[in-house]
C-alpha cells in the first residue's frame, strides 16, 4: 500500500465509518477489514492519528483499528504479520512526539505503544525506555505528560509477564531505572507541594496530575520489580517515606476545597499511596516486617484517634484499616503451635505485632469501632426513612458494599476480636452489662449506641460462645425488647431480631424456638419495612438451621407464609423482591407438603410477577428456585400450575432464546422435578422436550441433568415418548458417545438401560442403532470396568426380556464379525462370565444371572459348553443378595418387594415423588422374573 496515494483513501474511508447512517458506516468498516491485512495499511493509520489538524472522530478511528491490529498482526508467527520493516518503521513514528493534545487520544496512543512493548521490548525495541526516560525530563508541560503516561502504561504492561525470562527483564529494567523513578517522583511530589499554597489550581492540577502518574510507575516497579525489595535501600527509603509523603498530602487535603477536580485527584494520589503498601504486603510479607510498625501507628492513629479529624475521607479509612486487617491476619505473621517449628522472619514479624497489640490499644480500637464506627449515621437514617428498601440492599451487599465504610469496620472487629479474643471478650461483655434494661425511646444516641453493641455481640456470636448465656439473654432481655412498638425504637427491633439470627446456629435452646416464632410473626406486621425485611432474614436463618423441627414450626406456618407474601407484594426493588422470594423457597422446602393449603396466592402471583422480571434475569432465577420448591411440596397437584409452568419451563431451557443463559440451570431443575412429581403425561410437557437436542450438543456441565430428564420421560411414559422422540434421541446419543467422557458414555447407557427396563419390547427397537455398539464393547472387553458393567446391564435387559430381539441382534453382529452366531455366543457368554466382577452393584449382578441362565433350557452345544460357568456366576449372584430373616430364621431374596409392601417413611425423610412411586411398580411388575431361579 503506497502511503501517499492510499492517505486520502484510507482517509475517506475513516470518515464514512464515523458516519451514524448505516449504509455509509457497513461498507466502510468492511473495507477498512480488508485492508487490515495489506502491507502499510498500519503505516498509513499511524500518519492519521498522529495528524492534529484531522477530525477527531476519526483520529480515534485510526488509533483504535492500529490497537486492535497489534495484537492480530504484530506477532512474527500471526497469520498476515506485519513485515520487520513496516514495524520498525512503526516503532520508531510512536515515540517521534508525544504532543498530542486530545486526553483520551493520547491515552489510547500509550496503551497502544504498551501494547507493542509486551511483545518487542527490550530486545527488538531498545530505544524505548531511554527515549521515555529523556521525554519526561523536557520542560514542555504536554509533552512531559504524554510521555510519563506512555512511562507509565508500558511498565504496567510489562510488570503483569509473568513467564521467568519476562520477569528477570523486569527486574533488570526495574534495577536500572528505580533511582531515577523515585527522583522524578520525589521532584513532581515537592512541586506540587510548593504549589499548593500559590491559589494556581491549574498549576497545581498539573503538577498533581504528574506526581500521580510517577507514583504509578514506582508502585509497579516497588511491587513487580524486585525479588526481595528488602535488601534495596532506594526500595525500602522510598516505602518508609511514604508515611511522611502521606501526611503532607493528607494536610494539603484542608487548603483544597470539598467539591473540584484537584480534591478528586488529590484523594486518588492519597489512596494510591495506600495501593503501594497493601500490594506490597500482599507480594512480599517479610519484606514488610521492617514497615509493619510503622503501618500500624501511622493506620491507628488517623483512623482510631483525633489526629485524623479533619483530614481523613471515608476511602482513606477503608485503606488503612484493609493495611491493619491485613497484618493481622496474614498467615505469614502466624507462628506454628510449636514456635520451634517457626521460621525467624515470622517469629520476628510476630513479635513486632504483639509488642503494638497491646491491651490499652485493642481497648482504644475495640471501642472505637462499635462506638464511633458502628453508629448508624444521619445519612443512613434518612436513607432509611427515604428509601428503606435501597438501605436494606446497601446493608446487606449492593454493589458499593465492597468499598463502603461500614462492611470494612464489620470484618476489620470480627479479624481482631478473633485474633484477640481473649483480650477483647471482657472489653465487649462490659459493654452489654452497661445496657441492661430498656432505654429510653427519647435518647436517640442511646438507642444507637445499643445497636452497635448489639452488633458487635452478633458479629462475634462464635467467639463468644462460652462467655454469653444467649438463652437468658433472649428471655430476659431481647425479647422485652422486641415488643416495643415506639418508631424511634425501631432500629433496635431490627438490630435484636438481626442479632438473634446471628446466634441462632450458635446457641439457641430448642424449645425457645416457639416464643421466637411468636416474635418474628409480631414483626412481620411491623409497621417498618426494614424491620419486615430483616426478620424475614432470620426466619431463613431459622429454618435452614440443623435444630429447625417441623413440628415447632407448623402452628406459625400460615400466618408467617401469609404476611411474607404481603411482604413480596409491597416490595418493589428487584434484590428485595429476590430476597424474600428466597425466604419464601426455604420455607415451602422445610416444610414440603404441609405447605399446600396456603400456597394459593402465592401461585396466583408468581405469572404477574414473572411477566414483570422480564428484564430482570436474576430475579427470574429466584422465581424457578422458588417454583422448584413449590413444585416439590405440591407434588401431583403440581399439575395445576402447568398453564404457567411449562411455558416457563420452555423459555428457560431454549438455548435459542438470549435469557437462557441465566435460567438454564435452574429451569432444568425446575422440569426435572416437575417431572418427578407428574402424575401423568400432557401434551404439552411432552411438546417441551423439543429443547432437548440442542442441550446435548451444548455437552455442557448441565448434561447429567439432562440424562435425568429424559430417564424422567421414560418412566412418565415410556410409549408415547419413545414413539416421538426415540429417533432423533438415538442420534443424539450417536454423536455424543463419539466424544463424551467415560462417565457420560455410562449416563448415555443407562438411559437407554431404563429405557428397555420400563418398556423390553419398544425399548430395544428405539435403541437398536446403539446396541451393536454395546455387543461389540463385550465381545471386546472393555476395558473400563464401570462402562462394561452398564455394556451388560443392557445387553442382560435385551437378553433377559426381549428374547428374539437379543437373537436378530446376534445374526447382525454374526454378520458384522464375519464369525458364525454360536461361536460369537461362546464368545459373549465366555466374556460375559469372565468380567462378572467388574459388576458391583448387587441388582444389576442378579440381571447378569438371570440373563445367562434363560440361556440355558436351550440345547444349543455352545451353551451347554458354558454351563459350569453361569452356574458359578449364578451362585454367586445368588450369595450377594440372600439375607437371612430373623422371623422366620430363612434365607430370602433382600430385593424380592411384596405386592403387599409398601416402602416406610420416616418423619426425617422426604415423601416419595411420583416418579418414585413408577419406579417401584416396574419393580413390582417385573418381580415374576425370580422365577428363573426355579432353575436351581
Amino acid at each position: 500500500m503506497d502511503l501517499n496515494s492510499a492517505s486520502t483513501v484510507v482517509l475517506q474511508v475513516l470518515t464514512q465509518a464515523t458516519s451514524q447512517d448505516t449504509a455509509v458506516l457497513k461498507p466502510a468498516e468492511e473495507q477498512l477489514k480488508q485492508w487490515e491485512t495489506q502491507p502499510g495499511f498500519y503505516s498509513v493509520l499511524l500518519n492519521i492519528f498522529t495528524n492534529h489538524t484531522l477530525d477527531i472522530n476519526v483520529r480515534w478511528l485510526a488509533v483504535l483499528y492500529f490497537k486492535n491490529g497489534i495484537d492480530r498482526y504484530w506477532r512474527r508467527v500471526a497469520p498476515h504479520a506485519l513485515s520487520e520493516e513496516e514495524k520498525t518503521t512503526l516503532r520508531a513514528g510512536l515515540i517521534t512526539n508525544f504532543n498530542e493534545p486530545i486526553n483520551q487520544i493520547a491515552t489510547q496512543i500509550a496503551v497502544l505503544i504498551a501494547k507493542v512493548a509486551r511483545l518487542d521490548c527490550p530486545r527488538q525495541w531498545p530505544e524505548l525506555i531511554p527515549t521515555l526516560i529523556e521525554s519526561v525530563k523536557v520542560q514542555d508541560d504536554l509533552r512531559q505528560h504524554r510521555a510519563l503516561l506512555t512511562f507509565y502504561h508500558v511498565t504496567k504492561t510489562l510488570a503483569s509477564k509473568r513467564l521467568a525470562a519476562d520477569r528477570k527483564l523486569f527486574y533488570d529494567l526495574a534495577s536500572g531505572i528505580y533511582n531515577f523513578a523515585c527522583s522524578l517522583w520525589n521532584h513532581h511530589t515537592d512541586t506540587f507541594l510548593q504549589q499548593v499554597s500559590s491559589g494556581n489550581e491549574a498549576a497545581v492540577l498539573s503538577s498533581l496530575e504528574r506526581t500521580l502518574l510517577s507514583l504509578k510507575v514506582l508502585r509497579k516497579l516497588t511491587v513487580n520489580g524486585f525479588v526481595e525489595p528488602h535488601k534495596n535501600m532506594e526500595v525500602m527509603g522510598f516505602l518508609h517515606g511514604i508515611f511522611d509523603r502521606l501526611k503532607q498530602f493528607l494536610e494539603c487535603s484542608r487548603s483544597i476545597g470539598t467539591d473540584n477536580v484537584c480534591r478528586d485527584r488529590l484523594e486518588k494520589t492519597i489512596i494510591l499511596f495506600t495501593k503501594v503498601l497493601l500490594d506490597f504486603l500482599d507480594q512480599h510479607p517479610f519484606s514488610f516486617t521492617p514497615l509493619i510498625q510503622r503501618s500500624l501507628e501511622f493506620s491507628v492513629s488517623y483512623v482510631f484517634t483525633e489526629v485524623g479529624e479533619g483530614v481523613t475521607f471515608e476511602r482513606f479509612i477503608v485503606q488503612c484499616m484493609n493495611l491493619i486487617k491485613m497484618i493481622v491476619k496474614n498467615y505469614a505473621y502466624k507462628p506454628s503451635k510449636n514456635f520451634e517449628d517457626s521460621s525467624p522472619e515470622t517469629l520476628e514479624a510476630h513479635k513486632i505485632k504483639m509488642a503494638f497489640f497491646t491491651y490499652p490499644t485493642l481497648t482504644e480500637i475495640c471501642r472505637r469501632l462499635v462506638s464511633h464506627y458502628f453508629l448508624l449515621t444521619e445519612e443512613e437514617l434518612t436513607m432509611w426513612e427515604e428509601d428503606p428498601e435501597g438501605f436494606t440492599v446497601e446493608e446487606t451487599g449492593g454493589d458499593s458494599w465492597k468499598y463502603s465504610l461500614r462492611p470494612c469496620t464489620e470484618v476489620l472487629f470480627i479479624d481482631i476480636f478473633h485474633e484477640y479474643n481473649q483480650t477483647l471478650t471482657p472489653v465487649l461483655l462490659e459493654m452489654m452489662q452497661t445496657l441492661q434494661g430498656p432505654t429510653n425511646v427519647e435518647d436517640m444516641n442511646a438507642l444507637l449506641i445499643k445497636d452497635a453493641v448489639y452488633n458487635a455481640v452478633g458479629l462475634a456470636a462464635y467467639e463468644l460462645f462460652d462467655s454469653v448465656d444467649f438463652d437468658q439473654w433472649f428471655k430476659n432481655q431481647l425479647l422485652p425488647e422486641l415488643q416495643v412498638v415506639h418508631n424511634r425504637y425501631k432500629p433496635l427491633r431490627r438490630r435484636v431480631i438481626w442479632l438473634i439470627g446471628q446466634w441462632i446456629s450458635v446457641k439457641f435452646k430448642s424449645d425457645l424456638r416457639p416464643m421466637l416464632y411468636e416474635a418474628i410473626c409480631n414483626l412481620l406486621q411491623d409497621q417498618d419495612l426494614v424491620v419486615r425485611i430483616e426478620t424475614a432474614t432470620t426466619l431463613k436463618l431459622t429454618v435452614d438451621d440443623f435444630e429447625f423441627r417441623t413440628d415447632q414450626f407448623l402452628p406459625y406456618l400460615e400466618t408467617m407464609f401469609t404476611l411474607l407474601f404481603q411482604l413480596l407484594q409491597q416490595v418493589t426493588e428487584c434484590d428485595t423482591k429476590m430476597h424474600v422470594l428466597h425466604v419464601l423457597s426455604c420455607v415451602i422446602e422445610r416444610v414440603n407438603m404441609q405447605i399446600r393449603p396456603y400456597v394459593g396466592c402465592l401461585v396466583q402471583y408468581l405469572p404477574l410477577l414473572w411477566k414483570q422480571s422480564e428484564e430482570h434475569n436474576m430475579l427470574r432465577c429466584a422465581i424457578l428456585t422458588t417454583l422448584i420448591h413449590l413444585v416439590q411440596g405440591l407434588g401431583a397437584d403440581s399439575k395445576n400450575l402447568y398453564p404457567f409452568l411449562l411455558p416457563v419451563i420452555q423459555l428457560s431451557t431454549d438455548v435459542s432464546q438470549p435469557p437462557h443463559v441465566y435460567l438454564l440451570e435452574d429451569g432444568l431443575e425446575l422440569w426435572l422435578v416437575t417431572l418427578e412429581n407428574s402424575p401423568c403425561v400432557t401434551p404439552e410437557l411432552l411438546r417441551i422436550f423439543q429443547n432437548m437436542s440442542p442441550l446435548l450438543e451444548l455437552s455442557s456441565e448441565n448434561l447429567r441433568t439432562c440424562f435425568k430428564i429424559i430417564n424422567g420421560y421414560i418412566f412418565l411414559s415410556s410409549t408415547e415418548f419413545l414413539q416421538t422422540y426415540a429417533v432423533g434421541l438415538c442420534q443424539s446419543f450417536c454423536e455424543l458417545l463419539k466424544e463424551i467422557t467415560t462417565e457420560g458414555q455410562v449416563q448415555v447407557l443407562k438411559v437407554v438401560e431404563n429405557a428397555l427396563k420400563v418398556n423390553p419390547v419398544l425399548g430395544p427397537q428405539m435403541f437398536q442403532p446403539i446396541l451393536p455398539c454395546v455387543f461389540r464393547g463385550i465381545i471386546e472387553g472393555e476395558r473400563y470396568p464401570v462402562v462394561m458393567s452398564t455394556y451388560l446391564g443392557v445387553m442382560g435387559r435385551v437378553l433377559l426380556q426381549n428374547t428374539s430381539f437379543f437373537s436378530s441382534l446376534l445374526t447382525e453382529m454374526a454378520h458384522k464379525f464375519n464369525q458364525e452366531m454360536d461361536q460369537l455366543l461362546g464368545n459373549m457368554i465366555e466374556m460375559w462370565v469372565d468380567r462378572m466382577d467388574n459388576i458391583t452393584q448387587p441388582e444389576r449382578r442378579k440381571l447378569s444371572a438371570l440373563a445367562l441362565l434363560s440361556l440355558l433350557p436351550s440345547d444349543n452345544s455352545v451353551i451347554q459348553d458354558k454351563f459350569c460357568g453361569i452356574i458359578n456366576i449364578s451362585v454367586e449372584g445368588l450369595h450377594d443378595v440372600m439375607t437371612e430373616d430373623p422371623e422366620t430364621g430363612t434365607y430370602k431374596d433382600c430385593m424380592l418387594m411384596s405386592h403387599l409392601e409398601e416402602p416406610k417413611v420416616t418423619e426425617d425423610e422426604e415423601p416419595p415423588t411420583e416418579q418414585d412411586k413408577r419406579k417401584k411398580m416396574g419393580i413390582k411388575n417385573t418381580a415374576d422374573l425370580v422365577s428363573v431361579y426355579k432353575l436351581f
